[in-house]
């Protein structure tokens, strides 16, 4: 007689394996730490592109269209004959030129500046949870959630909220209650508030409470 076949075990490395599950207490490889290097949003800047494209093309068609007119066996434009001659017998030391050179050489870094700073400083890069998906928040509606979430302190009468990239600017009045106690509770709720945000660079808070001013 043949003895039944006994079930064996699943090898190991064929069991399913557990199912990880991210939480609030997910690592920072899962979660941003809140001072990750995360980098700005660039901005478009259609307009100076616009305008300093629109003033290289009507110059360069204006001179292109003087000097083929000049091909042609016709005069120059008078604009350009008294600028040629104005430019040859003007010094280098002379206070228009100083003044035009210097006026090129500003438009010329701001034009610099432009293209080597991202810009739209009005928007504050989130967290990334995901590698294909960037998020920003904008300044003023960071400020008016962390607005909201002050004038639920019990005391606080009024509240200026001023967010910036590296720091959180709050001036609260209060009507009543100890100051000290006022700016503890402040204090505690927007750090809460800040965290919430999800912003890749958490700002410093800085919270000033004073009493209504009097007047008269």
């Amino acid at each position: 007689m043949t003895s039944p076949a006994q079930p064996t075990d699943p090898a190991p490395d064929s069991a399913p394996g557990p199912v990880p599950v991210l939480g609030a207490h997910d690592s920072d490889e899962h979660r941003g730490t809140g001072d990750e290097r995360v980098r700005r949003f660039w901005s478009v800047r259609r307009i100076p592109a616009a305008l300093l494209a629109a003033v290289v093309l009507g110059g360069a068609g204006l001179l292109l269209y003087d000097v083929a007119a000049v091909r042609a066996d016709r005069t120059a434009m008078s604009w350009r004959r008294e600028l040629a001659d104005d430019l040859a017998t003007r010094t280098l030391d002379d206070a228009v030129t100083l003044a035009a050179t210097a006026l090129v050489v500003l438009l010329g870094l701001w034009l610099l500046v432009l293209a080597c700073t991202p810009g739209l400083r009005k928007v504050l890069p989130m967290r990334r949870a995901h590698p294909d998906v960037r998020a920003g928040l904008d300044r003023e509606a960071a400020a008016l959630a962390l607005r909201d979430r002050a004038m639920e302190v019990s005391g606080v009468q009024s509240v200026k909220v001023r967010v910036g990239r590296a720091k959180v600017g709050v001036r609260a009045v209060s009507h009543f209650r100890p100051l000290d106690d006022v700016r503890a509770d402040v204090e505690s709720v927007l750090a809460g508030g800040v965290e919430e945000l999800g912003l890749a660079r958490r700002p410093a808070l800085s919270v000033r409470v004073d009493r209504p001013s009097k007047k008269g």
